[in-house]
């Protein structure tokens, strides 16, 4: 069954959807920041705590690392790499495997119990699977996963899951294969679908597929991207178009929450709102007759800055503690320098303090200077 979403002013909503969005409103949105970090302290792991040098001003506790293992990739998408390409960070800049354990090992001991590979693409380092098995032995880490392009997934799954890797979010904007190599400038989209059909035979459950929507480009296969959870356990992640440094951001091409949502309560029945964590970036729902999910992250219209618990290692040893923000503090030249763990904790804490209650306001961000995702990592 294929579906066909029709562009829908967002701004006149069916009485269904306009349920659904007002009991979202009134049951999460209202959320402050005293509740929010309340709710987030109630509970603290007993077998990890969080040490101070992860609480921010506001509260708030990070227990979730993502470490980005390169800046290469074999896709250069539109809305992560400018046209004519970016400037990579030499390679003896780059972290080596060893060093990403030492700090991810900080970190986890400290009380981080959750780390995602990201890159540019992590499946290309070659010691991808090395360091996939010296971080899920680390003690206290609960959760290892990656965001793939999913171009050589396939054949590498079965091997990092033996290395400890335990779930996947595979990055794929469109179900056309002339789309495909339209965004992503290069040929793969079957490679990229065999992947997730790996994932799933391989029993990751879900698999999540991150969709991010572009007006013009993609909108116009939400439900079909949805028809993908009827019969296969996959949870697709709808993201907003986020600006960053080369990527030609506009709103015009920004497809809201309110007008996605409301296009797929059109034309599937049963949609329900699911309740989230309050660190999730995802607003997610399930839907009648349909084995898997479907999420909205809502990074430009309704931020989720309350329950941030994300904290973000670049490939070049940068640390980052927020994706919007333009501020970063070496963590690489004091190691290489070195420096002991108080001292990088010392550094990392004084990071973390500094982290504003919140990132500005999408306008702002599109003229705040930022480098490209590939660098920061997805």
């Amino acid at each position: 069954m294929k579906h066909n979403c029709k562009n829908s002013s967002f701004l006149s909503k069916s009485s269904n959807t306009q349920a659904i969005i007002k009991d979202y409103s009134n049951s999460f949105q209202s959320k402050t920041y005293a509740s929010s970090c309340a709710k987030m302290l109630e509970d603290p792991s007993k077998d990890n705590p969080v040490s101070d040098m992860l609480v921010d001003s506001f509260g708030r506790m990070h227990t979730y690392l993502r470490i980005s293992l390169t800046e290469r990739c074999n896709l250069r998408c539109q809305y992560c790499m400018p046209a004519d390409g970016v400037e990579l960070t030499p390679n003896p800049q780059i972290l080596s495997a060893d060093e990403i354990i030492r700090l991810a090992n900080l970190f986890v001991s400290s009380g981080v119990n959750k780390i995602r590979l990201t890159g540019g693409e992590p499946t290309i380092r070659k010691d991808i699977e090395e360091i996939c098995l010296q971080l899920s032995n680390l003690e206290g880490l609960k959760t290892l996963t990656m965001t793939t392009n999913g171009i050589t997934l396939a054949r590498k799954l079965s091997k990092l899951k033996e290395c400890g890797l335990n779930s996947v979010n595979i990055s794929l904007d469109t179900l056309v294969r002339a789309k495909f190599e339209f965004m992503t400038r290069r040929k793969g989209h079957e490679r990229v679908m065999e992947s997730i059909n790996t994932a799933i035979d391989l029993g990751c459950n879900p698999v999540k597929v991150n969709c991010v929507v572009i007006r013009g480009f993609n909108d116009d296969e939400i439900c079909n991207f949805v028809e993908l959870t009827r019969e296969k356990p996959i949870n697709v992640r709808f993201i907003e178009f986020m600006p960053f440094d080369g990527n030609v951001w506009n709103v015009k091409k920004l497809v809201p929450y309110s007008e996605m949502v409301d296009r797929v309560a059109q034309q599937f029945k049963g949609i329900q709102r699911l309740q989230d964590h309050p660190t999730d970036t995802a607003k997610n729902f399930r839907l009648d007759g349909h084995q898997g999910t479907v999420s909205f992250i809502t990074s430009m219209t309704e931020n989720f800055c309350a329950g941030c618990n994300r904290l973000r290692l670049l490939a070049d040893g940068n640390f980052k503690v927020c994706l919007f923000g333009p501020s970063e503090v070496s963590l690489r030249d004091p190691l290489r320098n070195g420096i002991n763990d108080e001292g990088l904790k010392e550094i990392i804490g004084a990071a973390v303090k500094r982290k504003k209650a919140a990132h500005a306001g999408m306008f702002d961000i599109a003229k705040t200077a930022n480098r490209p995702m590939i660098h920061i990592g997805g």
